[in-house]
């Protein structure tokens, strides 16, 4: 087949001695699905970059429909048709989604004001026809994350690239989601459009790709036909071991509820309900896994358990005292960590070092600190220890949080909730967005502190990691618990799809403990 797109022999090292790319080459075949797999590191988001022109390697070229070319910067990429939708969403939050989307080519009305009308005309066209919905008039800091990455996806596809790099583009999406984006990554290449699809998720990679590049440790070890590789297979390329995907076996032993959540409603600055009457307990030494849809109510339900919203109505108890209206600090003091579901917006703090983002929630403490000053030096060694033990690469514990790949800021997030000998663990989307090598670190992490006796909450997107490492699962429904599993040994995702559209539901259901 022709190749639209040929990369020889690339080599990136930034300033800092971090050797990202090593004498890469990749072969892209036009009108086909390329998937690029590689653990986080791997130089998969470096490579992408120095195709659109984000950054400039030191050695080798690329070739873009038979030319070499070195585009200065991604608006030459995107004149000559390629578009690309990172990872960490670029979108401007203070205006609507037809502002976003329109940025940089908008219909005016004569030489100098926008044209309002058109812009919402223009989103709602080209929503409509790639299947992706997004309300056009919205604001994009008022959208979940999961609107968001439509909006990022519509905005690339806006401008008819016939390259379209898609960098981690179903981390934020639903399953239901996933499968109409590709819907139309599948009608893309019928149309003649050729798509480079970066993921983490095998299944997707199986079920989508053409052909499939496995990086590791910034070189290309394999370039194969997807459909002549397992799973298992590609997984292996990637990391260099065997990877485990069993479930967790139940818990040796169960304590008493330490966080018990009663009748919780929310109703939002808009009047609408956003939760109805949610109850449930966790205990020490389980997995409270909750499953559902992104956007009905679990966004809220986290925060309002975290001291970051109070509740319209409920009751949140924890060792008999109700947290409810409590601020996050006072919360934290008492033993309650958070992995907060989007680690960009809520997790890090981008342009501090590690260093201040591992000391975030504690540098007030003795320990951190002396005679009111900071312990720098006490300070540096915890934070090489976390670098060490959460395995995240770095060259030092003084580099900005932002400048490290997506999986490595995920781990940053996890190393700090878990540092801090929390009592229970709220973990929303605790391994979104990172490979399949961290994936198995964090669960591994998770099931440490269930045996060890703390609670943890988890709130994922990912069925097969909520059936993976669940003791228990309760499912979300229009702000409402339209079921509770007791027995999670033999439950598929079949089983709660039908309670997570709310087609069906148990009288009264709560995930609350009956002794």
């Amino acid at each position: 087949m022709e190749s639209i797109l040929q990369v020889n022999n690339i080599t990136m090292v930034y300033p800092a001695g971090v050797v990202a790319n090593k004498d890469v080459s990749v072969d892209v075949s036009a009108n086909t699905i390329h998937a690029i797999v590689g653990e986080n590191g791997a130089g998969k988001s470096t490579l992408m970059k120095a195709i659109f022109g984000i950054i400039h390697p030191q050695e080798g070229e690329i070739l873009y429909k038979g030319k070499r070319t070195q585009f200065k910067n991604p608006n030459d990429a995107i004149k000559d048709g390629i578009g690309m939708v990172h990872q960490h969403l670029m979108l401007a939050p203070d205006l609507t989604v037809a502002e976003n989307l329109i940025l940089g080519v908008e219909p005016r009305k004569g030489s100098l004001f926008l044209d309002t009308d058109k812009a919402v005309a223009i989103t709602r066209e080209v929503s409509e026809k790639y299947g992706l919905d997004v309300p056009a008039d919205k604001k994009i800091k008022d959208l979940p994350i999961g609107v968001r990455q439509r909006v990022e996806i519509l905005k690339a596809l806006y401008r008819n690239a016939e390259l379209l790099i898609l960098d981690e583009p179903t981390a934020v999406l639903t399953p239901q989601e996933t499968e109409i984006l590709f819907k139309t990554l599948f009608k893309l290449k019928e149309n003649g459009k050729t798509i480079l699809f970066i993921s983490h998720k095998l299944s997707e990679v199986k079920q989508l790709a053409d052909r499939v590049t496995v990086m590791r440790d910034a070189r290309v070890i394999a370039t194969e036909d997807a459909s002549s590789l397992t799973e298992e297979e590609i997984a292996h390329l990637m990391v260099g071991r065997e990877i485990n995907t069993e479930r967790l076996p139940e818990p040796e032993s169960i304590g008493g509820v330490r966080l018990s959540a009663e009748d919780i409603s929310y109703v939002d600055e808009e009047n609408i309900q956003v939760l109805k009457n949610v109850s449930f307990d966790i205990r020490a030494g389980e997995i409270l896994g909750i499953a559902g849809v992104e956007g009905n109510g679990q966004t809220e339900l986290i925060k309002i358990l975290t001291g970051l919203l109070v509740p319209t109505k409920g009751r949140i108890s924890m060792d008999s005292k109700n947290i409810a209206g409590l601020s996050p600090r006072q919360v934290r003091e008492l033993g309650v960590s958070h992995i907060p579901e989007d680690r960009m917006e809520n997790g890090v703090a981008d342009v501090a070092s590690l260093e201040e983002n591992f000391i975030v929630d504690r540098y007030y403490k003795k320990k951190f600190s002396k005679n009111g000053k900071l312990d720098w030096k006490y300070i540096r060694e915890y934070s090489r220890n976390l670098i060490k033990d959460f395995n995240i690469l770095t060259q030092s514990s003084k580099t900005p949080a932002g400048s490290l790949s997506g999986g490595n800021i995920q781990k940053v997030v996890v190393a700090r909730e878990l540092s801090s000998d929390p009592q229970i663990i709220i973990a929303a989307q605790p391994t979104r967005g990172v490979d399949i090598g961290s994936e198995e670190l964090i669960h591994d992490l998770l099931k440490k502190a269930r045996d060890e006796g703390k609670a943890v909450f988890l709130i994922s997107a990912d069925l097969d990691e909520v059936l993976k490492l669940s003791s228990r699962i309760i499912v979300i429904y229009n702000g409402e618990i339209t079921a509770h599993f007791t027995d999670v040994s033999n439950v598929a995702a079949k089983d709660l799809g039908p309670y997570m559209l709310g087609v069906k539901k148990e009288e009264g259901a709560s995930g609350k403990i009956h002794s």
